[in-house]
């Protein structure tokens, strides 16, 4: 089923939208932390419980979603998801306490990590593998620029129209989501009806994938690596609205200022795969994430750098999350056609399930000081090094 011109374009344009929603939701509500925490009378660090409670939802309800696309085909379960989410942000518009907004947060995420699930394994689906590191630097392009956009359209809403404004405005771009799926994306997977969904198959089709030597060696570096995204999302609005003293637009503005990097490093990615492999550009990008973490670590302990520093150290630190993604991303799905939906599932999971419970760590710690923050992104980048380093070996990629 492979693509070329304006249809290859379009496709790509509506799987990163899928791949959007994820971060949308994630990055959208952020500038309204404090907003949340005076309405529902409870603290900053508190509210966080609630993106924590959707990195938990997404992680979890990953491993549910693969098994069905694999059974199913890809836009049933998608559509399904999709509804979920819809219905679940209507319910956030109204919520009215704290327990509540964490509760619907994980039914939010049940839905949107459909989205996620299904247009990874399409890519597998639809574009040669000699490809795939291409097209998902390509999403990234588009999952890049929901930090520019979210946090501070998220911002606009939350000082004109409330906090409450961004849930129904998040309703109304998966609604718009779903159509184009409906209209714009072909079924790129028949369903199959000899695929099991008994938990003893399921788990055996699991237990198969992670098993592979490639699979397992970049799901993990790459989920573990990737976390320090993570922790600087969860961290982020104490660290600036509270200890630097920004306001939401300018928080807003940050936000969008330090995803650019992302975006830089991912259209980078498709210029440097010309001339190296997605193996030595992982390698190669964890080495520098690390440097720029412990650098991090060391300015801030010691009080070198204000606001500007810390924002061009994060900046560079986050921008190497831009080669890790995309090119982590194809070594995992390239071994599969038949469990892809499996493959991409467990891939996700590992991804949020590690930044989840990287992200609640750190945000319990650091109050509003920026230090465990920095801390936590470097720890998390040397081991996602330390462990490529000593797994990498003897792994022969896929090559068609």
């Amino acid at each position: 089923m492979f693509m070329t011109g304006k249809r290859y374009y379009l496709t790509i344009l509506i799987l990163g939208s899928l791949t959007a929603i994820v971060p949308f939701s994630i990055d959208m509500y952020l500038p309204g932390f404090k907003a949340i925490a005076g309405e529902l009378k409870t603290t900053v660090p508190d509210v966080a419980l609630s993106l924590s409670s959707f990195f938990i939802g997404v992680s979890v309800s990953q491993l549910f979603y693969g098994p069905l696309l694999d059974r199913f085909g890809r836009k049933r379960p998608l559509y399904l998801g999709l509804t979920i989410y819809i219905l679940s942000s209507i319910a956030c518009v109204i919520v009215g306490s704290l327990d509540a907004l964490i509760a619907l947060r994980f039914v939010q995420a049940i839905g949107a990590c459909a989205a996620q699930v299904a247009a990874f394994a399409m890519v597998r689906d639809i574009f040669p593998v000699e490809d795939n590191a291409k097209v998902f630097s390509s999403l990234m392009l588009v999952l890049s620029a929901s930090p520019l956009i979210a946090p501070t359209a998220g911002g606009y809403l939350i000082a004109h129209f409330g906090w409450h404004a961004v849930f129904f405005v998040l309703a109304a771009i998966s609604l718009i989501v779903m159509i184009a799926v409906w209209r714009g994306l072909p079924e790129s997977s028949k369903p199959d009806p000899n695929y099991s969904l008994k938990p003893a198959s399921i788990l055996g089709n699991y237990w198969e994938v992670i098993r592979n030597r490639q699979f397992f060696t970049y799901a993990l570096s790459g989920a573990i690596g990737f976390s320090g995204l993570f922790i600087y999302i969860s961290c982020s609005p104490s660290v600036f609205l509270e200890f630097y003293k920004v306001s939401e637009q300018t928080y807003g503005w940050i936000f969008a200022l330090l995803a650019s990097g992302i975006i830089l490093a991912t259209q980078t990615n498709r210029l440097v795969l010309k001339y190296f492999s997605s193996a030595q550009i992982i390698q190669g990008a964890l080495i520098t994430q690390t440097i720029f973490g412990v650098l991090l670590v060391l300015a801030t302990y010691n009080n070198w750098i204000g606001l500007p520093g810390m924002l061009v150290l994060l900046f560079l630190f986050l921008a190497c999350a831009g080669f890790v993604l995309p090119n982590s991303s194809a070594m995992c799905m390239q071994p599969f056609t038949r469990n892809a939906g499996s493959a991409s599932a467990l891939m996700g999971a590992l991804q949020m399930g590690i930044g989840s419970l990287g992200s609640f760590l750190v945000s319990r710690f650091h109050g509003n000081s920026p230090l465990p923050m920095a801390a936590g992104m470097a720890i998390f980048a040397a081991v996602a090094l330390t462990l490529l380093l000593t797994t990498s070996k003897k792994i022969q990629p896929v090559t068609a």
